[in-house]
């Protein structure tokens, strides 16, 4: 059974949890800041695709007081959590909140200098997959960036067993960590990083390259 997201106890301990579940969460994070604060001017217009508890709006807040941010998620209940920490800062007159898919993106043509999609493109659909890259596409600004950063299909045989050791050695337990390989086939619809990279450049994207990786979680970056 695929994880709900909208469940009380996964929602309230989802922050902690995914620090243990995926290699290297909080560099990646920062590495993320790093690539945005060169690349935007102060005043730049993003949006986040499945914003989840808020994580990465939450800091994006601080490092770019002068931005305008949409941010989404199909999960109501995360959705509350991010509403939480935009109350909290007193910043709700830059950022608009909205439940739902990268199809609410269709309503802002060419507005963005850059699209997040952080943890999420592993959970759509294989059939969904292109019109998700062409709803960011076609919210993005000329030379507007966008970031992913998702796990991949196991192509070693070693491959799963080399991520199930190093989520021991970050938290999980051996019980947990068995959990989450087998948690994988019913929440993931992974793909290699050729294939994802061939969805990106049929959807129009330049400049594409890989801007970190751990294990088989990798981040990629594009440009329009």
């Amino acid at each position: 059974m695929a994880k709900n997201f909208d469940h009380p106890k996964i929602v309230e301990n989802y922050d902690e949890h995914i620090r243990q579940l995926i290699p290297g969460y909080e560099l990646m994070h920062l590495h993320i800041l790093a690539l945005l604060e060169t690349h935007l001017k102060e005043e730049a217009k993003i949006a986040i695709v499945g914003c989840g508890t808020g994580f990465e709006l939450n800091y994006l807040l601080d490092y770019f007081p002068k931005a305008e941010f949409v941010v989404f998620d199909p999960s109501a209940a995360m959705l509350e959590k991010t509403n939480q920490i935009v109350q909290f800062k007193q910043q709700m007159h830059r950022v608009t909140i909205l439940q739902g898919d990268t199809t609410v993106l269709q309503k802002y043509p060419e507005n963005f200098d850059a699209v997040l999609s952080i943890l999420v493109f592993h959970f759509v659909s294989h059939a969904c997959k292109k019109s998700f890259l062409d709803d960011i596409y076609h919210a993005l600004k000329h030379e507007g960036m966008v970031m992913s950063f998702d796990l991949m299909q196991f192509e070693e045989p070693n491959d799963q067993l080399v991520l199930k050791n190093l989520v021991t050695k970050i938290g999980l337990s051996e019980k947990q960590s068995q959990i989450m390989l087998e948690r994988i086939h019913d929440d993931f619809n992974l793909m290699t990083v050729k294939e994802m990279k061939n969805l990106y450049l049929q959807a129009g994207y330049q400049n594409l390259r890989t801007f970190c990786q751990m294990s088989n979680f990798y981040g990629l970056k594009a440009v329009k």
